[in-house]
């Protein structure tokens, strides 16, 4: 079985040698590796069409492709279309994978093969490297993944692997979304209902977050607006699906409490001008859902009014109360 590992590339030629290093590393074959570049502007392409000469067939297939629309999603979409494999990963070009990643992914497909179960989605476990060297297990839960993915986005672009006809079957990435992509991709495939696996054991994915060089970057107010366009994206995803009114109703919930920890995120970063009004938006909205009830005077509305100020003040652990809470 032939596993494809799509990888969009802008002007990363200092860094993703050790992406491609990682992939190389892997103990499973056959591969095939898409390299999407973004028509970088420095060497990028260069670095590519030197990977692939050094690494010549022997069930380790590279192909190069470009893309002239400028967003990770229209790249990753450019790269999906010549995954000839029958499982796909989505990764990102400054990130690693352990060498056991695709060999573990396989194992759990041929395992559900042999019991004759269907399987769309694995979701993986990863690590989240920091600027000043710091680690920490992004979260990870088997189950509840509607709710886990909108609080911790579990199924972020190196974070699964998906089968092909199945990812085939939905609308792909959202080529004008600049960021918050995979995260809107993640609700959609699972609003597709996909029949879904975990990996267990350790972490297999390295995460680099690189600050002013990652995609979302260290701060939000810079781009204040598009994040919450991708929440409303969302909301109306979930208000248009087949899921039940309750399911409806909880996810509704859970992403406005993102679209308050996103005005959380402003008040750490001085904004008050953008995190009040976008509290505001939030509040009204969850309180308009609870129907401004006896549960929500008494219990859900002064617990959300903490859980702002608790995140503001850089706190951790309130998604694990949100998800409790909505």
């Amino acid at each position: 079985m032939e596993v494809s590992i799509i990888i969009p590339v802008y002007n990363r030629a200092n860094v993703v040698g050790a992406t491609l290093d990682s992939v190389v590393a892997q103990t499973y074959r056959p591969l095939q590796v898409v390299l999407v570049d973004n028509y970088s502007t420095d060497n990028t392409l260069q670095v590519l069409e030197t990977f692939k000469k050094e690494h010549p067939g022997d069930g380790f297939n590279v192909e190069i492709v470009r893309e002239e629309h400028h967003t990770a999603g229209a790249a990753r979409n450019r790269g999906f279309e010549h995954a000839t494999g029958e499982w796909v990963l989505f990764f990102d070009s400054d990130d690693q994978m352990e060498e056991g990643l695709v060999t573990s992914y396989v194992k759990i497909i041929e395992k559900a093969k042999a019991k004759g179960q269907p399987l769309d989605l694995i979701s993986a476990r990863s690590t989240l490297v920091f600027p000043d060297g710091s680690q920490r297990e992004a979260p990870f839960h088997k189950g509840d993944l509607f709710a886990q993915h909108i609080l911790h986005a579990q199924l972020a672009t190196q974070r699964y692997a998906v089968r092909r006809e199945f990812f085939a079957s939905t609308d792909g990435w959202n080529i004008d979304l600049p960021g918050w992509n995979d995260w809107e991709l993640g609700l959609r495939l699972l609003l597709a209902a996909p029949h879904v696996a975990y990996m267990g054991g350790k972490s297999r994915v390295i995460i680099n977050h690189n600050g002013a060089d990652s995609i979302t970057g260290t701060e939000f107010h810079s781009r204040q607006g598009l994040w919450e366009h991708v929440i409303d994206i969302m909301i109306n995803e979930v208000r248009c699906s087949q899921l039940k009114m309750k399911h409806k109703t909880r996810f509704e919930r859970l992403l406005e409490y993102r679209r308050m920890v996103l005005a959380a995120q402003y008040e750490r970063e001085g904004c008050t001008d953008l995190a009040k009004p976008l509290c505001r938006q939030a509040y009204q909205a969850l309180q308009k859902s609870y129907r401004n009830s006896r549960k929500w005077r008494w219990v859900v509305g002064p617990m959300t009014r903490r859980l702002f100020a608790r995140i503001a003040s850089g706190k951790r652990g309130s998604a694990r109360i949100a998800r409790l809470l909505y």
